[in-house]
């Protein structure tokens, strides 16, 4: 069956358009009634909030990029900026987001965005056996081994969250 018919999203139609294999996860959260809307999810799945890594938009010097980081973290801009040799990074806004991602908040995937962005991967998320990202709409997550996403995404890894 396809992905298409099965519900599927840019993300998984992506993923499984490159044979990258991944599972599927729904979930139940009212994003509007939590303040912590990544843990919150954490906890709907079961899953320990070093494993499901929230993707973010940021801009470094005006050029936007994608930014992953576990949902028990938050983005440093002050190491993504060194990290990308910059002197300003600031997170996108939420349309802004939108606009570069084609998704909206708290449903943002690393996959099958509407433009192509460089990819950054907090490098935690190597030390797990398998990672959850959204998988395009809000209630649903992808399980991946961390390195098929980094391959993926022809991603970097390195210190970018911070507490």
């Amino acid at each position: 069956m396809s992905a298409k018919r099965a519900g599927g999203t840019r993300a998984t139609v992506a993923l499984e358009r490159a044979a990258v294999p991944f599972r599927l996860w729904s979930y139940r959260v009212d994003y509007q009634a939590v303040a912590d809307y990544g843990k919150a999810v954490a906890e709907a799945l079961g899953v320990e909030p070093a494993r499901l890594f929230k993707t973010l938009v940021a801009f470094a010097d005006d050029r936007p990029l994608v930014g992953l980081v576990p949902a028990d973290a938050r983005l440093s801009v002050k190491s993504l900026a060194r990290v990308m040799g910059v002197r300003r990074v600031r997170l996108a806004s939420p349309q802004e987001a939108r606009r570069l991602t084609g998704y909206v908040p708290g449903g943002i995937s690393p996959f099958g965005q509407r433009r192509r962005m460089p990819v950054l991967v907090d490098e935690s998320a190597l030390d797990h056996r398998s990672i959850w990202v959204s998988a395009g709409k809000r209630g649903l997550q992808i399980e991946i081994d961390p390195a098929e996403l980094v391959r993926f995404l022809e991603a970097r890894t390195a210190s970018i969250s911070t507490g």
